[in-house]
C-alpha cells in the first residue's frame, strides 16, 4: 500500500523556485535540442560530406526515438520516481550530447542522436510530473504555466542559439553546450526536488506496443528518406516501408488486446478527439516541414549567415508569447472551431509567401512579412487546438489526452522531414546544393500549405463549437505540443 499524502510546496518559496529551474531547465534541453540542430545542418553537411537522407537522419534520429518512448518515460516515473527517472534522462541526454559533440563522422552524429532521444523521453514527461506531484493546488496551475512556456520559449530560441554559436565557434558547441546546462539541472534536483511515484498509475508497462510503434515509425522513416536515393524499386526501401506498414498494423491489435494499453484505442470513440489529433497531425507535420527547410534554405539559398536566419525566426516567438494566452481565452469564449479553422488558413497563407524566399531575398520585405502571417497563424490555432484534445476527453484521463496529442505531433513532424524532400523531389540531390534545394523547398511549402488547408477542413467540419470538458491548457507554443496537467496522486 502506498502512503498518499498532498505536497504543498507554493510557487513563491525558495524551495518552490528551485523546483521549478530544475524542472524548466530539464525541459528546455530537449526544447532547444528539437530545433536547435536545423541551424547547423549546412555546416554538418558540408564537414562530413554528408547526403539528403544523412542530414534528415540527423534530424529524425532525435525525434523517432523521443515520440517513440515518450509515453514509456512517463509510465516509468509513475512506477520507479519520477524524480530517479528525471535525473536519468538528463545524465543520459548530457551523456548524449556530448556524443554528438564529439562524433568523428555522420555515422556516429545519428546514433547519438537517437541516444538522446531516449534521454529525451525519460526526462520530459517527468519534469511535468514532478511539477503536478509537488506544487500546492493554488499554484499549480501558474507553475506549469510557467514551465510550459518558458519550455516554448528555450524550443523557439533554439535556431537563434544555434546560429549564433555555430557562427562564433562550431556546430559542436550545439551539442557540447548541453553539458552544463545538464549539471546545473541535477545540482539543483538533487538538492531539492522531491521524489513522487503512483504505481497505481502504472499497472502494466506495454513493452509489446512501445517496441511496435518504434518499428512502425523507424520503418517507415527510413523507407521514405532511403527512397529518395536508392529509388522506389530498392530492395531496401520495400523492406523498410514493408517492415513499417505491419508493426503499424501489428500495434493497432495489440493495443485493442492489450490489458494496459500504451495507446487506448477507446479514446478515438471521441469525435472531438479524433478530429483535434487530425488537425494536429495535419499542422504539425506542415510546422514540422517549415521549421527543417526554412532555416536550410535561407543559409544555402538565400545566403544568410547561421546567426541571420536563426534571428529570421525569431518575430514568431514573440508573437506566441503576445498573443497565445488571448487566443485561448477567445476560444473559450466562442469555442474551438473558428479558431482552428482559420488558424491553418492564415498559416497556410504565410507558407505561400516563404516560398517566395530565393537567392539574397532582402528581410524586411521578403522574410519578416511572411514570419510575422505565420506567427499571427500559429497563435490563432495552437492555443485551441491543445485544449480541444484536453477537453474531448473527461478529466481523469487528461493524462492519456496528452500523451496522444504529444506523440501524435512528434510523430507528424518526424514523418514530414522524411517524406518532404521525396514528395517535392529531391532525388539523390543535396540539401547543402543551392541548385537543388531551392525548387525542393519551394514545392515543399506548397505541400504543406496543402496540409494546413486540409487541417482547416477537418476543422470546419468536426471539431465541435462546444467542448464537453473545457479546461484551460498549458501555455502552448509553436514547434511541439506540450503535455497538460496529469492526474496524478501525490505520495510521500
Amino acid at each position: 500500500m502506498v502512503e498518499q499524502r498532498q505536497r504543498s510546496l507554493r510557487y513563491a518559496s525558495p524551495t518552490g523556485r528551485r523546483v521549478l529551474l530544475a524542472t524548466v531547465l530539464g525541459s528546455a534541453l530537449t526544447q532547444i535540442d528539437a530545433t536547435v540542430v536545423n541551424i547547423a545542418l549546412p555546416h554538418i553537411g558540408r564537414e562530413f560530406d554528408a547526403g539528403a537522407a544523412a542530414l534528415q537522419w540527423t534530424v529524425n534520429g532525435y525525434t523517432l526515438s523521443l515520440a517513440s518512448l515518450i509515453l514509456l518515460g512517463g509510465a516509468l516515473g509513475d512506477r520507479y520516481g519520477r524524480r530517479r527517472v528525471f535525473l536519468t534522462g538528463v545524465v543520459w541526454f548530457a551523456g548524449a550530447s556530448l556524443l554528438c559533440g564529439l562524433a568523428p563522422d555522420v555515422r556516429v552524429l545519428i546514433l547519438a542522436r537517437v541516444v538522446q532521444g531516449v534521454g529525451g523521453a525519460l526526462l520530459t514527461p517527468g519534469s511535468l510530473a514532478i511539477i503536478e506531484a509537488s506544487f500546492h493546488p493554488d499554484d499549480r496551475g501558474r507553475a506549469i504555466g510557467a514551465w510550459s512556456g518558458l519550455g516554448g520559449v528555450a524550443g523557439a530560441l533554439g535556431p537563434f542559439l544555434g546560429g549564433w554559436l555555430v557562427q562564433i565557434a562550431s556546430w559542436r558547441l550545439v551539442f557540447l553546450i548541453n553539458a552544463p546546462l545538464a549539471a546545473l539541472v541535477l545540482v539543483v534536483a538533487l538538492r531539492h526536488v522531491p521524489e513522487t511515484r503512483n504505481p497505481a498509475m502504472a499497472k502494466g508497462l506495454d513493452l509489446p506496443g512501445v517496441f511496435l510503434a518504434a518499428a512502425a515509425l523507424a520503418g517507415l522513416t527510413y523507407g521514405f528518406t532511403a527512397w529518395s536515393a536508392l529509388g522506389p524499386g530498392s530492395a531496401t526501401v520495400t523492406a523498410a516501408l514493408g517492415v513499417g506498414a505491419a508493426a503499424l498494423v501489428l500495434f493497432v491489435y495489440a493495443e485493442h488486446r492489450s490489458p494496459h494499453p500504451m495507446l487506448p484505442l477507446d479514446v478515438f470513440r471521441s469525435r472531438a478527439f479524433t478530429a483535434a489529433n487530425l488537425v494536429t497531425f495535419a499542422v504539425y507535420a506542415a510546422l514540422g516541414g517549415v521549421f527543417f527547410l526554412v532555416v536550410l534554405n535561407l543559409q544555402v539559398v538565400a545566403g544568410y549567415s547561421p546567426l541571420a536566419a536563426g534571428t529570421a525566426m525569431l518575430p514568431i516567438t514573440v508573437l506566441m508569447l503576445l498573443l497565445s494566452a488571448r487566443s485561448g481565452a477567445l476560444a473559450q469564449r466562442i469555442g474551438p472551431r473558428l479558431p482552428m479553422t482559420l488558424g491553418p488558413l492564415v498559416c497556410a497563407t504565410a507558407l505561400v509567401l516563404l516560398s517566395r524566399i530565393g537567392p539574397h531575398a532582402p528581410y524586411l520585405t521578403a522574410v519578416l512579412p511572411a514570419v510575422v502571417v505565420l506567427g499571427l497563424g500559429t497563435s490563432l490555432n495552437v492555443a485551441p487546438l491543445t485544449a480541444t484534445a484536453l477537453g474531448s476527453l473527461d478529466e481523469s484521463r487528461a493524462g492519456i489526452a496528452s500523451g496522444v496529442n504529444n506523440a501524435v505531433a512528434r510523430a507528424a513532424a518526424l514523418l514530414a522531414v522524411a517524406v518532404l524532400p521525396l514528395a517535392a523531389g529531391l532525388g539523390r540531390g543535396s540539401l547543402t546544393d543551392p541548385a537543388a534545394l531551392a525548387p525542393v523547398y519551394r514545392t515543399s511549402m506548397y505541400i504543406c500549405a496543402g496540409l494546413l488547408a486540409v487541417g482547416s477542413v477537418i476543422a470546419a467540419l468536426a471539431v465541435p463549437t462546444r467542448l464537453r470538458h473545457p479546461r484551460q491548457a498549458p501555455e502552448p507554443h509553436c514547434c511541439a505540443i506540450e503535455g497538460p496537467p496529469l492526474r496524478v496522486e501525490e505520495n510521500a
